[in-house]
């Protein structure tokens, strides 16, 4: 408060004496008046003086308000008119309309005001949490001064008012239902409300992403038309970009919620070359930095790969190419489109591929990366589209040996087109490195590095390159053309910086170098490297050139490093002495640091993507400011190491090496004893199971044998306390005596069972006769009512007698089924019976003679027995077959008067419609000759001869159209 009364008693332009006093007045009033017009008309005066004596309003009259939002919400005006004078005091937006005559220090004072307001108004918490309750009323003339209110208070003091809100039970909730408010205006506010809320708070973030945000914004994107929508498209997705950016929670949620799928359509521009406006254009610009919020190389590598795959999946990376394919696309949007490619393609093999089949729609097509390396190389091109292009391509070759292989090979001679007709990408980077133009010259070498990264195979392939420099003279590798360039230095006009073709070429050499002891032993083969090096590093040059200083440190210490001593005049002991002798090797190490402490270096190394704000500043590239950081430390070890520790060290990599490869050949073997050990135990366990399986059988057959001896027993036993006295044969001869007669009886049942099947296969040829004659009949209908009644009756007839028959049959096939069943039962009896008497038991008494001949007898007429049985058995079978045919028959034949029931009801139905139509025809004709013949009479009084032939050819003529028409309307139908 002391700080305003400072600034009110300090404003020379301040109120007249009689306002302050108006002002204290409709305060006194406010605070005092006991009728509710009376506060409420204080209050709209209290408004329109806000925003011109915001100062003494605000000191004045703050408290009055907030107390009048406390007592009467029951009133909807006056809380409206309050809201909108604390808005007029705490914000500062209309003093942004102020003429620009206004000096700063009268600008930075209202602000200030708005901040002193705020802190006065969020002091007490509860004047937050009473705004928030406030935003529940639906009222148009409360909710939206309310919004606007608390959008203030969040741009004065954000995260004070952010915490106050997110310890307040439901508060966030509260808001978010802002986005589903009917009311445009209120909604859109709801949107910039939500910006405010959500920047630079985790917490509030999460909330608000969990209360169903994403799904609510990208329907509003969608009903407001995508990218051709107007500003609200673009507050939701900055809104968008406040809870995904730096979240990897929410960023997580909208991967899994499918989110990502649904910004396929915002990337459907069309092939149109017009109708990029200005806001369409702000639109898609957001757009794809919102892609690249979720798929930034600062994200963890986890969430950036699934964002990536989901991004291929729905066909989101081939909506992106299309517009960087095609034509009329504004600057900015193209080169935003290739970064955002760049981030969805990098270190993702899948998409990596699929960029490098993208082919642009030139005649002949020609790869995308070849189209994009040429705006690379060609220096007319934008700035920042080249510096696009260059990430585009670091980002292709990202952890992708792949495609650095094929870049590659377009510069070895088996693949180098002869004809000259494409140009490949290869040829397009060695014309860049070779140019005329500094920054050709650094992004073709620092775009050739990258092919190289972390890839000895293809350092050494690149060795093979030849390049022809003139007419006459035998091709030069490309290392010897790169070292021949570096040392020309500034002898070569060169557009540019002067030494940022120097610094491209050594960082190529590095990287080449590096980890490749065949391309050391090339380097310095040719022997004027070495000495240029030394030369350079030992000069006291400016300070432009101690970069070049520094690269040049580096190099020689990785041709030291990486040396595997195959040169006798170049080992490692040779180029130290060297080094100590001509440089020093402190300050060989004082150049080396010259690197790192460069102003650019550091800021080369915080992001992967190229972003100078000129050429001037293009000066490192990010992997080799990581190579730097790797290589510096050993090169200052491995000079300062005398040539015994050499010796030792090397001797210790070679026992290191041994025992490593003792090492991986005892893993080997261990690996493959596993695998045996996993073969054997999957065998052990199936033999287990196979011998678990064995016992059972073995334990059930056991059981089943045992069971068959204690009955066999039982058998013996019982036979010999029944027939103790009577032999075996008079036993025999009684059941021979009965077994006849069921077989006979057995014969008889077969014989009226095939008697019945005739009976009603005869009965289903009749029924099919019956139902042939009903599809003939309906073929050929009738041609006249009656024709149709007598066919309909005659149809209801024969289905019923069909019905009937039906039901006959049905319960006929049911006697037969008991029938059966009975002779299986019986059958069953008589098989146990054989069964019983298979063994006879010998008599006492009698002679072994007999007793054989006995059982020899009986076990024939078992055995004849057995026969008969089984060829029942067989008879039975047939039957039961026979009568599962009859059964199918009997469901077609169902099916089949179903269906004609259907034609016939279809046919009544055409009938009854073709009498309708017959009468509406005879009541219009009827209808026609009444006016025909009132038209003739008129004619008659009006005295107009009419001709009676006429009359009867019209008449003729009509009753032939009358008959033509009931004749077309009764064959139409059928």
């Amino acid at each position: 408060m002391n700080f305003l009364r400072g600034v009110m008693g300090g404003q020379s332009a301040g109120p007249q004496h009689t306002e302050a006093e108006t002002i204290q007045k409709l305060c006194d009033r406010v605070a005092s008046s006991t009728l509710l017009d009376d506060r409420r008309n204080a209050v709209r005066a209290l408004k329109s003086l806000s925003k011109k004596y915001r100062l003494e309003v605000g000191i004045q009259a703050m408290e009055h308000l907030i107390h009048v939002l406390q007592t009467d919400r029951s009133d909807s005006e006056i809380i409206g008119y309050a809201l909108d004078t604390l808005y007029n005091i705490i914000s500062n937006d209309e003093e942004e309309e102020v003429d620009d005559v206004e000096e700063e220090n009268s600008t930075r004072q209202s602000e200030d005001l708005g901040s002193q307001f705020t802190e006065i108004f969020i002091k007490q918490q509860e004047n937050v949490t009473l705004l928030l309750s406030l935003l529940e009323e639906f009222d148009f003339h409360v909710r939206w001064p309310g919004v606007k209110l608390l959008t203030s208070l969040l741009k004065q003091l954000g995260p004070q008012v952010q915490q106050i809100i997110l310890v307040s039970p439901m508060g966030v909730s509260r808001l978010m239902d802002l986005l589903a408010d009917s009311r445009e205006v209120i909604r859109n506010d709801g949107v910039l409300l939500l910006q405010a809320l959500t920047r630079s708070n985790g917490a509030i973030q999460k909330i608000v992403a969990f209360e169903n945000a994403f799904e609510r914004l990208l329907d509003i994107i969608t009903e407001e038309g995508n990218s051709d929508g107007g500003i609200v498209v673009e507050d939701c997705l900055i809104l968008l970009q406040n809870l995904l950016k730096n979240n990897n929670s929410n960023q997580n949620f909208f991967k899994e919620g499918s989110y990502i799928q649904r910004m396929k359509p915002w990337f459907d521009v069309g092939d149109e070359n017009s109708g990029w406006s200005a806001q369409k254009v702000t639109n898609l610009h957001v757009m794809l930095q919102l892609v690249r919020v979720l798929v930034s190389p600062t994200n963890p590598p986890g969430a950036t790969s699934s964002c990536q795959k989901a991004m291929f999946q729905c066909g989101l990376l081939q909506q992106l190419c299309t517009i960087l394919m095609a034509t009329g696309v504004p600057a900015d949007i193209l080169t935003e489109t290739i970064n955002t490619v760049s981030e969805v393609i990098r270190g993702y093999q899948v998409n990596q591929d699929y960029f490098a089949s993208v082919n642009a729609p030139s005649n002949p097509p020609r790869p995308a990366i070849v189209v994009l390396l040429m705006s690379m190389v060609n220096e007319r091109q934008p700035f920042v589209l080249r510096c696009a292009v260059l990430y585009c391509f670091q980002c292709f070759l990202y952890k992708n040996q792949k495609g650095q292989g094929e870049i590659v090979s377009t510069l070895l001679p088996s693949t180098i087109d002869a004809t000259g007709n494409s140009v490949s990408a290869g040829q397009l980077l060695c014309g860049g490195l070779f140019s005329t133009d500094s920054l050709s010259n650094w992004c073709a070498a620092v775009a050739l590095a990258h092919a190289l990264q972390e890839n000895a195979t293809q350092k050494e392939q690149l060795l093979r390159v030849q390049l022809a420099t003139s007419i006459g003279n035998p091709p030069v590798s490309l290392l010897q053309q790169c070292t021949n360039i570096l040392s020309q230095g500034d002898k070569i006009d060169r557009r540019g910086s002067k030494i940022q073709t120097r610094v491209g070429l050594l960082m190529l050499l590095c990287t080449w170098l590096s980890n490749c002891p065949i391309a050391v032993t090339h380097f310095l083969h040719n022997s004027a490297n070495v000495p240029f090096l030394t030369g350079q590093i030992a000069e006291n040059l400016g300070e432009e050139e101690q970069l070049v200083q520094g690269l040049c440190a580096l190099l020689l210490g990785i041709s030291i490093y990486f040396n595997d001593n195959s040169l006798e005049s170049y080992m490692k002991e040779k180029l130290k002495q060297l080094i100590e002798k001509r440089i020093g090797k402190e300050n060989f190490i004082e150049k080396l640091g010259f690197i790192s402490k460069h102003e650019l270096y550091s800021r080369a190394s915080q992001k992967p993507q190229p972003n100078f704000p000129s050429p001037e500043y293009m000066i490192f590239d990010h992997e080799f400011t990581k190579l730097v950081k790797e290589l510096e430390g050993v090169i200052t070890k491995a000079i300062y190491k005398s040539s015994e520790e050499d010796k030792k060290e090397e001797e210790v990599k070679k026992t290191l090496e041994q025992h490593d490869s003792i090492v991986t050949h005892y893993k080997n073997m261990i690996r493959e004893q596993d695998l045996q050990l996993e073969e054997l135990k999957q065998q052990i366990s199936t033999l287990k199971c196979q011998n678990e399986q064995l016992q059972t059988a073995v334990t059930q057959q056991v059981s089943q044998i045992q069971q068959h001896k204690d009955q066999y027993n039982l058998l013996k036993v019982q036979l010999g306390k029944d027939n103790p006295h009577q032999g075996s044969y008079s036993d025999a001869t009684q059941m021979n005596g009965i077994q006849p007669e069921e077989v006979g009886r057995l014969r008889e049942e077969i014989e009226e069972l095939k008697s019945n099947q005739e009976l009603l296969q005869s009965q289903l040829a009749e029924k099919d006769s019956l139902i042939e004659n009903l599809k003939s009949s309906q073929a050929s209908p009738g041609t006249n009512e009656q024709s149709s009644a007598t066919a309909s009756a005659q149809d209801s007839e024969q289905i019923a007698e069909l019905k009937q028959e039906l039901a006959t049959l049905k319960s006929q096939l049911n006697s037969q089924s008991v029938e059966i069943t009975k002779l299986q039962t019986e059958k069953q009896e008589l098989l146990q019976k054989t069964e019983t008497f298979a063994k006879p038991a010998p008599v006492p008494g009698e002679s072994e003679a007999v007793a054989a001949a006995k059982t020899t007898d009986v076990e024939g007429r078992l055995s004849a027995l057995l026969q008969e049985t089984k060829e029942l058995k067989n008879e039975i079978k047939a039957l039961s077959e026979e009568r599962a045919a009859i059964k199918e028959q009997l469901d077609a034949s169902n099916s089949t008067i179903a269906i004609l029931q259907n034609e016939k009801n279809k046919l009544e139905v055409d009938v009854t419609d073709s009498k309708k139509e017959q009468d509406d025809l005879l009541v219009l004709l009827a209808d026609q000759d009444q006016k025909i013949f009132s038209l003739k009479n008129k004619l008659k009084e009006l005295g107009h001869p009419v001709e009676e032939e006429d009359e009867l050819e019209s008449g003729d003529q009509d009753d032939e159209e009358d008959e033509d028409e009931d004749n077309g309307k009764d064959q139409g139908p059928i």
